[in-house]
């Protein structure tokens, strides 16, 4: 019984162990299930982290040591026609900062600010307010020498960029035709703005190693070569450039006026030599800069033409057959009945021919013409001849006029667009038609930039009329004609005068006019179409042929010399004579020529 009872206690002791046996080897094998599992993801994750993912962080890592940066192009040079430069871009150096690092440094904000020459007040407010930015700009286009004082500091997160600056050697005397660029060096106006796709180059890449305080930790290395803007030779003569400016400055002041306009058109080439304005502005100097000051009033400004139209009519007259130089008009005793209206010349001219209507500027003579041969053949000849047409220069703000387009005109409209009124040009279109009658008859379009062969042109006026009207415009300079203040000693000019009255919202203004004069040079040969225009002249003295056409003279006496054109061999004469200026201001007075 003993045996039996300590065989069934051991056989009960035996199933205890066994059965404590089995959740420990459980526990054992869930173990060796989770190391084995937990090997797995670790596992997964560095393939994931060393194959799978390996571009992405490394690119993650560049971006904390390799920085990208742009290497500036430079801009193209714009040059005048001999080579003189006119707008060149100049090194500048910008200094940026990464907010995030330089927020972290506040002990060197004082003398930061001092380099940049900025107020720490400024520089504290400019920072702790973008503190979430990484690029924020602290001064832009400072000297190479100003910004190696910043440099030496070593502040954290403050770094320099090469830029450019425009420069214009030139100044206000070119301003309003090259124009200017931005803070950025791309063009704002005239033509660095026209032409900026020209001038403006490609910027290059370099890539940089830098530590994690933003310091250079290995030469750069280029990535990509920036390629420089073009070369750009414009059609203009710095030497008459100078000139015209310093005339026109002059004339405008003289006459108290609010602006003025002179251009220069080589007659051959249909090439802009000479382009001004007033008043003008110091592109290098833009402090306070006033917008008006900025218009390149040449190319954008309308005005009536006036008494400087009557040589289309009568060549538009003249191209009929109808007419010639000799044909004989009944002008009366100054005073024409046209319908409800009237027209009046300075005095009773009586009957005279064409030749005299230009020189004593009939408006009756005109007036007879253009009612004779029908306002069609007359708005035809200017439409040729370029009015109420873009001069298709590429000028930014360029206008084409307006030349009126009517199925029924009365006799008064026909009347006053004989002598110059109910149309309007910009002077560079009145230049360009003139330039139509010293080449013959062709028209050569506008260009400001340089032309190594001149275009043929497009016949629009008959060469024979053409010449003949030229002729009649030397009349005009010489004894007894309107514009002899513009004539030019040792050289024969032909030109005309012109005065209107300024326009406001509510029609015609009383005692506002602008004077004109526009010509050609010389008549034997002609090389230079001029016209010169004074807006609102402040004196007594506001016809054109007074306050305008001394500045004609002095302009184109000295440019034909600086071309070296011969003088003429025959000179108009030009001398005054007692009581002739007297008689001239009466004349413009009544006619407004």
């Amino acid at each position: 019984m003993k045996t039996a009872a300590r065989a069934a206690s051991a056989s009960r002791k035996e199933h205890a162990g066994e059965e404590r046996a089995i959740p420990y080897r459980w526990r054992v094998k869930l173990l060796q299930l989770l190391f084995i599992m937990a090997g797995l993801v670790i596992g997964y994750r560095l393939v994931d982290l060393q194959v799978l993912n390996r571009h992405f962080l490394q690119s993650e890592g560049d971006k904390r040591s390799v920085r990208h940066e742009s290497i500036p192009a430079h801009r193209g040079v714009i040059f005048d026609r001999n080579g003189k430069i006119l707008a060149v871009s100049a090194p500048v150096m910008t200094v940026w900062a990464d907010p995030q690092d330089l927020i972290k440094a506040p002990e060197h904000w004082q003398k930061l600010a001092f380099a940049l020459k900025v107020d720490e007040s400024w520089l504290a407010k400019k920072v702790t307010s973008n503190a979430a930015k990484e690029f924020i700009y602290l001064k832009r286009q400072m000297t190479p020498e100003q910004s190696e004082k910043v440099e030496a500091l070593k502040v954290p997160g403050v770094h320099i960029l090469d830029e450019q600056r425009r420069y214009y050697p030139m100044g206000e005397v070119t301003s309003h035709l090259v124009g200017i660029t931005g803070i950025d060096d791309k063009g704002q106006e005239g033509v660095e703005l026209g032409y900026d796709h020209w001038l403006t180059g490609s910027e290059g890449t370099r890539r940089l190693l830098k530590d994690r305080r933003g310091r250079l930790a290995r030469e750069a290395e280029l990535v990509k070569s920036a390629q420089p803007g073009k070369e750009l030779m414009l059609s203009i003569d710095s030497r008459l450039q100078y000139m015209a400016y310093r005339e026109l400055k002059s004339a405008v002041e003289k006459a108290k006026a609010t602006a003025g306009s002179l251009v220069m058109m080589d007659v051959q080439t249909g090439e802009i030599l000479a382009m001004v304005n007033q008043p003008s502005y110091n592109p290098n100097n833009r402090t306070g800069l006033q917008p008006y000051r900025m218009r390149n009033r040449v190319m954008t400004d309308l005005v009536e033409p006036g008494s400087t139209l009557k040589p289309f009519t009568v060549a538009a007259a003249m191209e009929t057959g109808m007419y010639d130089r000799y044909t004989r008009i009944k002008t009366g005793v100054g005073y024409m009945r046209v319908g409800q209206n009237a027209v009046k010349d300075v005095r009773g001219f009586g009957t005279i021919d064409v030749e005299t209507v230009l020189k004593k500027s009939s408006n009756i003579g005109v007036t007879k013409m253009a009612l004779d041969i029908g306002v069609d053949k007359v708005v035809d000849l200017l439409r040729r001849v370029g009015i109420g047409q873009s001069p298709g220069t590429g000028f930014p703000g360029e206008r084409a006029g307006f030349l009126p387009y009517k199925d029924r005109w009365s006799d008064i409209e026909v009347a006053t667009l004989s002598f110059g009124y109910g149309l309007t040009v910009t002077p560079l279109q009145l230049a360009q038609a003139y330039s139509v009658l010293g080449s013959g008859g062709l028209l050569r379009p506008a260009s400001l930039i340089r032309r190594d062969v001149a275009p043929d042109g497009v016949r629009v006026m008959n060469e024979d009329v053409a010449h003949d009207v030229m002729e009649m415009l030397g009349k005009v300079m010489g004894k007894g004609g309107t514009g002899w203040r513009g004539a030019v000693k040792s050289y024969n000019v032909g030109g005309k005068t012109g005065t209107v009255k300024k326009v406001g919202g509510s029609g015609y203004l009383e005692d506002r006019y602008v004077g004109l004069f526009a010509g050609v040079a010389p008549v034997e040969n002609p090389r230079i179409a001029t016209v010169v225009i004074i807006d609102d002249p402040a004196g007594q003295d506001y016809y054109g042929g007074v306050i305008a056409g001394p500045v004609f003279s002095r302009v184109n006496g000295q440019a034909l010399r600086m071309l070296g054109v011969r003088p003429s061999e025959e000179k108009v004469l030009t001398a005054e004579r007692p009581g002739l200026k007297q008689t001239g201001v009466i004349k413009l007075k009544q006619d407004g020529t």
